[in-house]
Protein backbone atom coordinates (compact mmCIF):
# COMPACT_ATOMS: atom_id res chain seq x y z
CA UNK A 1 0.00 0.00 0.00
CA UNK A 2 2.02 3.02 -1.32
CA UNK A 3 1.40 6.65 -0.16
CA UNK A 4 0.07 7.64 -3.38
CA UNK A 5 -2.77 5.12 -3.67
CA UNK A 6 -4.07 6.84 -0.38
CA UNK A 7 -3.98 9.99 -1.77
CA UNK A 8 -5.59 8.92 -5.05
CA UNK A 9 -8.35 7.11 -2.88
CA UNK A 10 -9.37 9.77 -1.07
CA UNK A 11 -8.96 12.35 -3.57
CA UNK A 12 -11.38 9.87 -5.73
CA UNK A 13 -13.71 10.00 -2.30
CA UNK A 14 -13.62 14.20 -2.58
CA UNK A 15 -13.80 14.50 -6.28
CA UNK A 16 -17.36 12.50 -5.95
CA UNK A 17 -16.38 8.99 -7.34
CA UNK A 18 -16.28 5.14 -5.41
CA UNK A 19 -12.75 4.09 -5.15
CA UNK A 20 -13.97 0.42 -5.68
CA UNK A 21 -15.83 -1.02 -8.38
CA UNK A 22 -17.34 -4.38 -9.10
CA UNK A 23 -18.42 -6.09 -12.57
CA UNK A 24 -20.54 -8.47 -13.22
CA UNK A 25 -18.51 -9.45 -16.64
CA UNK A 26 -21.07 -12.12 -17.72
CA UNK A 27 -24.52 -12.94 -17.17
CA UNK A 28 -23.46 -17.15 -17.71
CA UNK A 29 -22.34 -19.33 -15.22
CA UNK A 30 -21.88 -23.51 -15.43
CA UNK A 31 -22.94 -23.64 -11.76
CA UNK A 32 -26.88 -23.83 -10.43
CA UNK A 33 -25.75 -23.07 -6.97
CA UNK A 34 -29.09 -22.55 -4.40
CA UNK A 35 -29.70 -19.54 -2.79
CA UNK A 36 -27.40 -17.61 -5.18
CA UNK A 37 -28.20 -13.71 -5.14
CA UNK A 38 -27.17 -12.90 -8.51
CA UNK A 39 -29.48 -14.79 -10.18
CA UNK A 40 -32.59 -13.94 -7.57
CA UNK A 41 -35.43 -11.76 -9.06
CA UNK A 42 -34.45 -8.86 -7.16
CA UNK A 43 -31.14 -8.68 -7.96
CA UNK A 44 -31.05 -6.04 -9.90
CA UNK A 45 -34.25 -4.55 -8.84
CA UNK A 46 -37.26 -5.91 -10.45
CA UNK A 47 -38.10 -6.09 -13.76
CA UNK A 48 -34.52 -7.38 -15.60
CA UNK A 49 -32.94 -9.87 -14.33
CA UNK A 50 -29.24 -11.36 -15.03
CA UNK A 51 -30.26 -14.01 -17.12
CA UNK A 52 -32.32 -11.03 -19.29
CA UNK A 53 -29.66 -8.63 -19.67
CA UNK A 54 -27.73 -8.71 -23.24
CA UNK A 55 -24.08 -9.13 -22.22
CA UNK A 56 -20.74 -9.28 -24.45
CA UNK A 57 -18.14 -10.95 -25.45
CA UNK A 58 -14.31 -10.58 -27.17
CA UNK A 59 -13.40 -7.49 -28.57
CA UNK A 60 -16.59 -5.90 -27.51
CA UNK A 61 -16.10 -7.08 -23.98
CA UNK A 62 -12.46 -5.76 -23.30
CA UNK A 63 -13.12 -2.51 -25.37
CA UNK A 64 -16.47 -2.45 -22.85
CA UNK A 65 -14.78 -2.99 -19.62
CA UNK A 66 -11.26 -0.79 -20.33
CA UNK A 67 -13.69 2.18 -21.15
CA UNK A 68 -15.31 1.67 -17.48
CA UNK A 69 -12.22 1.29 -15.58
CA UNK A 70 -10.66 4.56 -17.52
CA UNK A 71 -13.67 6.54 -16.71
CA UNK A 72 -14.17 4.97 -13.06
CA UNK A 73 -10.48 5.25 -12.19
CA UNK A 74 -11.18 3.03 -9.23
CA UNK A 75 -8.48 1.74 -6.98
CA UNK A 76 -9.83 -1.58 -7.01
CA UNK A 77 -11.75 -3.83 -9.14
CA UNK A 78 -13.57 -6.95 -8.55
CA UNK A 79 -14.95 -9.08 -11.55
CA UNK A 80 -17.59 -10.99 -10.83
CA UNK A 81 -20.20 -13.10 -12.91
CA UNK A 82 -22.01 -15.41 -13.47
CA UNK A 83 -18.45 -16.95 -13.32
CA UNK A 84 -15.67 -14.56 -14.95
CA UNK A 85 -14.23 -17.82 -15.89
CA UNK A 86 -16.56 -18.33 -19.17
CA UNK A 87 -15.00 -15.42 -20.36
CA UNK A 88 -11.43 -16.46 -20.07
CA UNK A 89 -10.58 -15.42 -23.19
CA UNK A 90 -11.06 -12.01 -22.34
CA UNK A 91 -9.93 -12.26 -19.15
CA UNK A 92 -6.78 -13.03 -20.07
CA UNK A 93 -6.22 -10.39 -22.08
CA UNK A 94 -8.15 -7.65 -19.59
CA UNK A 95 -6.66 -8.11 -16.36
CA UNK A 96 -3.36 -7.17 -17.65
CA UNK A 97 -4.32 -4.25 -19.35
CA UNK A 98 -5.63 -3.47 -15.98
CA UNK A 99 -3.47 -3.95 -14.02
CA UNK A 100 -1.10 -2.03 -16.05
CA UNK A 101 -3.30 1.16 -14.86
CA UNK A 102 -2.21 0.29 -11.13
CA UNK A 103 -5.98 -1.33 -10.62
CA UNK A 104 -5.80 -3.94 -8.15
CA UNK A 105 -7.56 -6.72 -9.49
CA UNK A 106 -9.81 -9.19 -7.62
CA UNK A 107 -11.38 -12.66 -9.50
CA UNK A 108 -14.21 -13.98 -8.01
CA UNK A 109 -15.06 -17.73 -9.59
CA UNK A 110 -15.78 -21.38 -8.64
CA UNK A 111 -12.73 -22.53 -10.84
CA UNK A 112 -14.80 -24.53 -12.90
CA UNK A 113 -11.77 -24.67 -15.75
CA UNK A 114 -8.25 -24.24 -15.12
CA UNK A 115 -6.49 -21.24 -14.90
CA UNK A 116 -4.21 -19.14 -16.69
CA UNK A 117 -0.70 -19.97 -15.44
CA UNK A 118 0.82 -16.61 -15.75
CA UNK A 119 -1.51 -15.33 -12.90
CA UNK A 120 0.13 -16.81 -10.07
CA UNK A 121 2.94 -14.03 -11.35
CA UNK A 122 1.20 -10.82 -11.71
CA UNK A 123 1.00 -8.45 -8.79
CA UNK A 124 -2.11 -6.76 -7.40
CA UNK A 125 -4.08 -9.67 -8.51
CA UNK A 126 -6.48 -11.81 -6.34
CA UNK A 127 -7.87 -14.68 -7.36
CA UNK A 128 -10.63 -15.46 -4.89
CA UNK A 129 -12.08 -19.54 -5.01
CA UNK A 130 -15.58 -19.70 -3.63
CA UNK A 131 -16.02 -22.92 -1.70
CA UNK A 132 -19.43 -23.89 -0.14
CA UNK A 133 -18.60 -25.99 3.21
CA UNK A 134 -17.09 -29.61 2.92
CA UNK A 135 -16.70 -31.51 0.15
CA UNK A 136 -20.12 -33.58 0.53
CA UNK A 137 -22.10 -30.50 0.55
CA UNK A 138 -20.29 -28.15 -1.80
CA UNK A 139 -19.90 -30.95 -4.56
CA UNK A 140 -23.67 -31.19 -4.49
CA UNK A 141 -24.86 -27.49 -4.30
CA UNK A 142 -21.47 -26.72 -7.06
CA UNK A 143 -21.73 -29.18 -9.64
CA UNK A 144 -19.35 -29.19 -11.95
CA UNK A 145 -17.51 -27.50 -9.77
CA UNK A 146 -15.99 -29.99 -7.48
CA UNK A 147 -13.65 -30.43 -4.88
CA UNK A 148 -11.30 -32.63 -6.98
CA UNK A 149 -12.07 -30.50 -10.09
CA UNK A 150 -10.91 -27.03 -8.08
CA UNK A 151 -8.02 -29.42 -6.49
CA UNK A 152 -6.73 -29.77 -9.81
CA UNK A 153 -7.34 -26.28 -11.69
CA UNK A 154 -5.79 -24.29 -9.05
CA UNK A 155 -2.08 -25.84 -9.16
CA UNK A 156 0.49 -23.23 -8.93
CA UNK A 157 -1.69 -20.82 -8.41
CA UNK A 158 -2.24 -18.11 -5.46
CA UNK A 159 -5.47 -18.69 -4.19
CA UNK A 160 -7.92 -16.91 -1.73
CA UNK A 161 -10.19 -19.40 -0.50
CA UNK A 162 -13.59 -17.95 0.14
CA UNK A 163 -16.73 -19.68 1.82
CA UNK A 164 -20.01 -18.08 3.36
CA UNK A 165 -21.59 -19.92 6.44
CA UNK A 166 -24.87 -21.36 6.59
CA UNK A 167 -26.98 -22.36 9.20
CA UNK A 168 -26.54 -25.82 7.99
CA UNK A 169 -23.22 -26.02 8.42
CA UNK A 170 -23.46 -25.18 11.83
CA UNK A 171 -25.39 -28.07 12.60
CA UNK A 172 -21.98 -30.26 12.86
CA UNK A 173 -19.85 -29.64 15.83
CA UNK A 174 -16.14 -28.30 14.42
CA UNK A 175 -16.89 -27.68 10.64
CA UNK A 176 -15.42 -24.70 10.43
CA UNK A 177 -12.24 -26.22 12.39
CA UNK A 178 -12.48 -29.38 9.76
CA UNK A 179 -12.83 -27.15 6.40
CA UNK A 180 -9.36 -24.87 7.78
CA UNK A 181 -7.61 -28.04 8.70
CA UNK A 182 -8.84 -29.66 4.89
CA UNK A 183 -7.23 -26.07 3.06
CA UNK A 184 -5.15 -24.08 4.92
CA UNK A 185 -1.85 -26.64 4.98
CA UNK A 186 -2.16 -26.47 0.55
CA UNK A 187 0.61 -24.43 -1.01
CA UNK A 188 -1.62 -22.78 -3.66
CA UNK A 189 -3.64 -21.15 -0.44
CA UNK A 190 -2.56 -18.08 0.90
CA UNK A 191 -5.77 -16.87 2.94
CA UNK A 192 -8.91 -18.14 3.82
CA UNK A 193 -12.16 -15.58 4.17
CA UNK A 194 -15.44 -16.39 5.47
CA UNK A 195 -18.68 -14.49 4.99
CA UNK A 196 -21.96 -15.47 6.84
CA UNK A 197 -25.12 -15.51 4.80
CA UNK A 198 -26.61 -12.49 4.23
CA UNK A 199 -30.75 -12.46 3.44
CA UNK A 200 -33.11 -10.64 1.45
CA UNK A 201 -35.32 -9.00 3.88
CA UNK A 202 -38.60 -11.21 4.41
CA UNK A 203 -36.80 -14.43 3.85
CA UNK A 204 -37.09 -17.47 5.24
CA UNK A 205 -34.15 -19.83 4.27
CA UNK A 206 -32.67 -22.55 6.12
CA UNK A 207 -29.25 -20.93 5.67
CA UNK A 208 -30.06 -17.96 8.04
CA UNK A 209 -28.28 -18.02 11.04
CA UNK A 210 -30.18 -16.99 14.41
CA UNK A 211 -28.62 -14.50 16.38
CA UNK A 212 -27.62 -17.35 18.52
CA UNK A 213 -25.50 -19.15 15.70
CA UNK A 214 -23.94 -15.77 14.74
CA UNK A 215 -22.97 -14.79 18.63
CA UNK A 216 -21.09 -18.79 18.02
CA UNK A 217 -19.04 -18.34 14.92
CA UNK A 218 -17.92 -15.03 16.43
CA UNK A 219 -16.62 -17.04 18.99
CA UNK A 220 -15.31 -19.72 16.88
CA UNK A 221 -13.86 -17.90 14.61
CA UNK A 222 -12.03 -15.36 17.46
CA UNK A 223 -10.00 -18.92 18.60
CA UNK A 224 -9.72 -20.42 15.16
CA UNK A 225 -7.81 -17.25 13.86
CA UNK A 226 -5.37 -18.30 16.58
CA UNK A 227 -4.97 -21.85 15.71
CA UNK A 228 -4.84 -21.44 11.46
CA UNK A 229 -2.93 -18.14 10.70
CA UNK A 230 -3.95 -18.32 7.11
CA UNK A 231 -7.67 -17.31 8.48
CA UNK A 232 -7.34 -13.71 7.57
CA UNK A 233 -9.95 -12.36 9.45
CA UNK A 234 -8.71 -9.77 11.71
CA UNK A 235 -10.47 -9.60 15.96
CA UNK A 236 -12.11 -6.18 14.98
CA UNK A 237 -13.64 -7.59 11.63
CA UNK A 238 -15.12 -10.80 13.27
CA UNK A 239 -16.33 -9.19 16.52
CA UNK A 240 -18.93 -6.71 13.60
CA UNK A 241 -21.15 -9.72 12.80
CA UNK A 242 -22.40 -8.99 16.61
CA UNK A 243 -23.12 -5.32 15.24
CA UNK A 244 -23.19 -5.21 11.34
CA UNK A 245 -24.49 -1.91 9.58
CA UNK A 246 -27.83 -0.76 10.63
CA UNK A 247 -28.38 0.14 6.62
CA UNK A 248 -26.81 0.79 3.17
CA UNK A 249 -26.45 4.07 3.92
CA UNK A 250 -24.21 3.34 7.24
CA UNK A 251 -22.17 0.78 5.39
CA UNK A 252 -19.10 1.65 4.05
CA UNK A 253 -18.50 -0.87 1.60
CA UNK A 254 -21.89 -0.29 -0.18
CA UNK A 255 -21.14 3.86 -0.04
CA UNK A 256 -17.33 3.52 -1.72
CA UNK A 257 -18.41 0.39 -3.91
CA UNK A 258 -19.66 0.62 -7.33
CA UNK A 259 -21.63 -2.45 -9.16
CA UNK A 260 -22.50 -2.63 -12.56
CA UNK A 261 -23.98 -5.58 -14.06
CA UNK A 262 -23.22 -8.27 -17.54
CA UNK A 263 -24.86 -5.13 -19.87
CA UNK A 264 -21.99 -2.84 -18.71
CA UNK A 265 -24.51 0.08 -18.00
CA UNK A 266 -27.38 -1.49 -15.00
CA UNK A 267 -26.31 -0.15 -11.77
CA UNK A 268 -27.07 -2.92 -8.66
CA UNK A 269 -27.90 -1.00 -5.84
CA UNK A 270 -27.66 -0.51 -3.17
CA UNK A 271 -24.61 -2.86 -2.21
CA UNK A 272 -23.30 -6.36 -4.44
CA UNK A 273 -26.36 -8.19 -3.51
CA UNK A 274 -29.21 -5.93 -5.06
CA UNK A 275 -32.49 -6.04 -3.85
CA UNK A 276 -33.33 -5.02 -0.51
CA UNK A 277 -30.45 -6.70 1.82
CA UNK A 278 -31.57 -7.79 5.22
CA UNK A 279 -28.28 -5.79 6.63
CA UNK A 280 -29.53 -5.92 10.63
CA UNK A 281 -28.10 -9.72 9.15
CA UNK A 282 -25.56 -8.86 6.85
CA UNK A 283 -22.35 -11.11 6.89
CA UNK A 284 -20.42 -10.16 4.27
CA UNK A 285 -17.08 -9.68 4.34
CA UNK A 286 -16.10 -6.58 2.82
CA UNK A 287 -18.74 -4.92 4.75
CA UNK A 288 -18.13 -6.04 8.22
CA UNK A 289 -14.13 -5.42 7.19
CA UNK A 290 -14.95 -1.65 6.21
CA UNK A 291 -16.88 -1.28 9.15
CA UNK A 292 -14.02 -2.62 11.36
CA UNK A 293 -11.82 -0.35 9.90
CA UNK A 294 -14.33 2.84 10.36
CA UNK A 295 -14.53 2.48 13.88
CA UNK A 296 -10.42 2.09 14.85
CA UNK A 297 -10.25 4.71 16.92
CA UNK A 298 -7.00 6.90 15.87
CA UNK A 299 -5.41 8.25 18.60
CA UNK A 300 -7.18 6.15 21.26
CA UNK A 301 -10.31 7.94 20.67
CA UNK A 302 -11.00 9.02 17.62
CA UNK A 303 -13.17 6.94 15.06
CA UNK A 304 -11.97 6.52 11.25
CA UNK A 305 -15.93 6.60 10.40
CA UNK A 306 -16.46 10.32 11.34
CA UNK A 307 -13.75 11.85 9.32
CA UNK A 308 -14.56 9.24 6.52
CA UNK A 309 -18.28 11.03 7.04
CA UNK A 310 -17.25 15.03 6.98
CA UNK A 311 -14.92 14.07 4.04
CA UNK A 312 -17.94 13.37 2.30
CA UNK A 313 -20.13 15.88 3.34
CA UNK A 314 -17.22 18.01 2.44
CA UNK A 315 -17.36 16.94 -0.96
CA UNK A 316 -21.38 17.40 -1.39
CA UNK A 317 -21.05 20.83 0.00
CA UNK A 318 -18.21 22.02 -1.99
CA UNK A 319 -20.24 20.39 -5.46
CA UNK A 320 -23.40 23.12 -4.11
CA UNK A 321 -20.88 26.03 -3.65
CA UNK A 322 -18.92 25.28 -7.15
CA UNK A 323 -16.46 26.52 -8.00
CA UNK A 324 -15.78 29.12 -4.46
CA UNK A 325 -14.77 25.70 -2.46
CA UNK A 326 -11.99 24.99 -5.20
CA UNK A 327 -10.38 27.42 -3.60
CA UNK A 328 -6.89 27.49 -1.56
CA UNK A 329 -7.26 27.92 2.05
CA UNK A 330 -4.92 30.04 3.83
CA UNK A 331 -1.58 28.19 4.19
CA UNK A 332 -1.87 28.59 7.87
CA UNK A 333 -4.36 25.73 8.00
CA UNK A 334 -2.26 23.12 6.83
CA UNK A 335 -1.16 20.11 8.43
CA UNK A 336 2.22 20.25 6.70
CA UNK A 337 2.88 23.68 8.52
CA UNK A 338 2.38 21.62 12.06
CA UNK A 339 5.70 21.24 14.11
CA UNK A 340 8.02 18.58 13.54
CA UNK A 341 7.30 16.84 17.02
CA UNK A 342 3.15 16.44 15.68
CA UNK A 343 3.62 16.08 12.49
CA UNK A 344 5.98 12.66 13.43
CA UNK A 345 2.62 11.56 15.12
CA UNK A 346 0.85 11.73 12.38
CA UNK A 347 3.16 9.48 11.24
CA UNK A 348 3.25 7.09 13.73
CA UNK A 349 -0.46 6.64 13.90
CA UNK A 350 -0.46 6.26 9.76
CA UNK A 351 1.55 3.82 10.17
CA UNK A 352 -0.61 2.07 12.91
CA UNK A 353 -3.57 2.38 10.45
CA UNK A 354 -2.13 1.04 7.43
CA UNK A 355 -0.96 -1.83 9.34
CA UNK A 356 -4.04 -2.84 11.09
CA UNK A 357 -5.42 -2.13 7.49
CA UNK A 358 -2.90 -4.54 5.79
CA UNK A 359 -3.86 -7.13 8.92
CA UNK A 360 -7.55 -6.91 8.14
CA UNK A 361 -7.46 -8.27 3.94
CA UNK A 362 -11.29 -9.55 4.85
CA UNK A 363 -12.39 -7.11 2.83
CA UNK A 364 -10.03 -5.65 -0.51
CA UNK A 365 -7.11 -3.60 0.38
CA UNK A 366 -7.77 -1.23 -2.42
CA UNK A 367 -10.69 -0.05 -0.44
CA UNK A 368 -9.25 0.17 3.03
CA UNK A 369 -7.09 2.82 2.18
CA UNK A 370 -10.16 5.31 1.47
CA UNK A 371 -10.14 5.96 5.45
CA UNK A 372 -6.25 7.42 5.80
CA UNK A 373 -5.17 10.00 3.19
CA UNK A 374 -6.41 12.81 5.58
CA UNK A 375 -3.66 12.06 7.89
CA UNK A 376 -0.77 12.51 4.71
CA UNK A 377 1.49 14.91 5.86
CA UNK A 378 1.97 16.57 2.38
CA UNK A 379 -0.48 19.93 2.22
CA UNK A 380 -4.04 18.25 1.41
CA UNK A 381 -4.60 21.39 0.08
CA UNK A 382 -2.49 20.98 -2.87
CA UNK A 383 -3.97 17.52 -3.93
CA UNK A 384 -7.84 18.05 -3.31
CA UNK A 385 -8.43 21.43 -2.72
CA UNK A 386 -9.64 23.12 0.87
CA UNK A 387 -10.84 19.81 3.30
CA UNK A 388 -10.64 22.03 6.00
CA UNK A 389 -13.02 19.44 8.38
CA UNK A 390 -10.90 16.60 8.00
CA UNK A 391 -7.67 18.57 8.56
CA UNK A 392 -9.46 19.85 12.21
CA UNK A 393 -10.14 16.31 12.90
CA UNK A 394 -6.53 15.17 12.33
CA UNK A 395 -4.77 18.07 13.81
CA UNK A 396 -7.22 17.64 17.14
CA UNK A 397 -6.43 13.81 16.99
CA UNK A 398 -3.07 13.50 17.17
CA UNK A 399 -2.60 17.36 18.52
CA UNK A 400 -5.36 17.21 21.87
CA UNK A 401 -2.52 14.18 23.65
CA UNK A 402 -0.28 17.59 24.04
CA UNK A 403 -2.17 20.57 25.95
CA UNK A 404 0.25 23.28 24.28
CA UNK A 405 0.33 22.05 20.98
CA UNK A 406 -3.94 21.81 20.69
CA UNK A 407 -4.34 25.16 22.29
CA UNK A 408 -1.51 26.32 19.78
CA UNK A 409 -2.97 24.62 16.73
CA UNK A 410 -6.20 23.60 17.08
CA UNK A 411 -7.26 27.17 16.08
CA UNK A 412 -5.16 27.13 12.53
CA UNK A 413 -7.28 24.41 11.92
CA UNK A 414 -10.41 26.39 12.17
CA UNK A 415 -12.22 27.05 8.70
Amino acid sequence: MKTADVLRAWGAILQGRKPSLSIEITRECPLRCPGCYAYEDEHLGGGATLRTLNDFRGQQLIDGVLNIVDRHRPLHLSIVGGDPLVRFRELETLVPLILERGVHVQIVTSAFRPLNPEWATLPRLTVCVSIDGLQPEHDERRKPATYERILKNIVGQRITIHSTITAQMLERPGYLREFLAFWTPREEIQRVWFSVFTPQIGDDLPEILTPEQRRRVMGELLELRREFPKLEMGEALIKQLAEPPKSPQDCVFARTTEVLSADLETHVTPCQFGGTPDCSACGCIASLGLSAVANHKLGGFLPVGPIFRASRRRRSLAQSRAPAAETRAPEGRSIANLPTSVRKRVIRQLKVVLQTLAHEQSANPGMFITFVAVLRTQTPNSVFGTNVDAKRAAVFCFASRNRRSRRSYSANARP
